[in-house]
């Protein structure tokens, strides 16, 4: 995890380098886990793998059958994830100023700390997710995606959920070489 770390933090001078930040549930019946996503993406194209992304989730446990008072416990996790090229659906507005609608397969791999977990996996336990995503937005510039696959729990017991993300990707500018 540490090497990912420092491969993510290095100077960045691609296109294809993005802040990430978002939104992931859980989904399900009873308790899920609601949180937010703060990464960082490196472009690597390598083979079928179009960018590597390094991501801190931090969130709560919500029970969704409580009408008040329903959050209980901290969660805390760190992802690694490798994304595929997204493949062109649409091409929306003028040829200067293109968006575009697609699609791309995310493989995901987080290990979670909690506290208080209503969970029956325990704490702490690791996470493996495959997300299909509807990407929108320039290729080259900023994006909001659309994320939903299963996600398997790995812990004192394995669990299957539906996992539903929403992420906003911001590209990191290019360093300019002065003379």
């Amino acid at each position: 995890m540490l090497t990912a770390l420092v491969g993510l933090s290095t100077p960045l001078a691609g296109q294809g380098n993005a802040l990430t930040a978002g939104l992931a549930y859980t989904v399900g019946s009873g308790w899920q886990v609601e949180g937010l996503d703060f990464g960082v993406a490196r472009a690597v194209h390598a083979g079928p793998i179009a960018a590597l992304s390094l991501t801190a989730r931090v969130g709560s446990f919500i029970d969704e059958g409580a009408i008040i008072g329903g959050a209980r416990g901290f969660v805390f996790g760190t992802s690694l994830a490798a994304r595929t090229p997204t493949a062109s659906i649409a091409q929306l507005g003028a040829d200067t100023s293109a968006g575009q609608i697609g699609l791309d397969f995310t493989l995901e791999a987080t290990g979670y700390v909690g506290s208080h977990s209503p969970l029956p996996v325990g704490s702490p336990w690791g996470g493996v997710t495959g997300l299909l995503g509807l990407r929108f937005g320039d290729p080259n510039g900023s994006r909001l995606g659309l994320l939903i696959g299963p996600t398997v729990f790995l812990g004192t017991v394995t669990e299957v959920r539906t996992f539903l993300g929403v992420r906003f990707e911001a590209p990191l500018a290019r360093r300019e070489r002065h003379p």
